[in-house]
C-alpha cells in the first residue's frame, strides 16, 4: 500500500447553506449534492477545476460510518488544510472585498505566496499560489 495523494476534507458544519456558500463564492469551487443516500439537505460536495469532489461538507446531523463527537469551533489537531492554488491576486481582492480576515505569507526560496483564511465553521485554510 502507498499514499497518493489527499482526496478530500470532511467540513462538519453547523451551518451547511453558509459554508457550501463560502466555498462556492470565495474559493470558486462548484458545489454539487452529494451522492446518495445522502442528500442535498444533509451534504453539499465542492469540486475543483477538474472535476474532483476535494470538500465535502457535512450537516451536523448527516449520518456517518464512523461516528464521533463533534464540536464546532476551531480544528483540534488539524491546524489547516492546505490548496493549491492559481489567481493569487484575485484571491486576494475576494477575500477583501468579502471583508474576511485573511493573512499573507512568503517564501521566496520556493517561489511560493500564501493566503491564510477560516471558513464559518473556524477551519483554516492555507493557499498556495506558487510562481503566480
Amino acid at each position: 500500500m502507498r499514499v497518493k495523494w489527499l482526496d478530500h476534507v470532511n467540513v462538519i458544519a453547523s451551518d451547511l447553506e453558509a459554508t457550501s456558500q463560502f466555498y462556492a463564492e470565495i474559493f470558486g469551487l462548484e458545489r454539487r449534492d452529494a451522492p446518495p443516500p445522502l442528500t442535498q439537505e444533509d451534504a453539499q460536495w465542492m469540486y475543483d477545476a477538474d472535476g474532483k469532489a476535494i470538500i465535502h461538507v457535512n450537516s451536523l446531523t448527516c449520518r456517518r460510518t464512523f461516528p464521533r463527537e463533534i464540536v464546532p469551533g476551531p480544528t483540534g489537531s488539524i491546524h489547516h488544510v492546505a490548496l493549491s492554488c492559481e489567481g493569487y491576486d484575485e484571491m486576494g481582492a475576494r477575500l477583501t472585498a468579502a471583508r474576511l480576515e485573511h493573512h499573507c505569507n512568503s517564501v521566496p526560496a520556493i517561489g511560493l505566496r500564501q493566503i491564510f483564511t477560516m471558513d464559518p465553521n473556524g477551519v483554516l485554510f492555507e493557499l498556495n499560489f506558487f510562481g503566480d
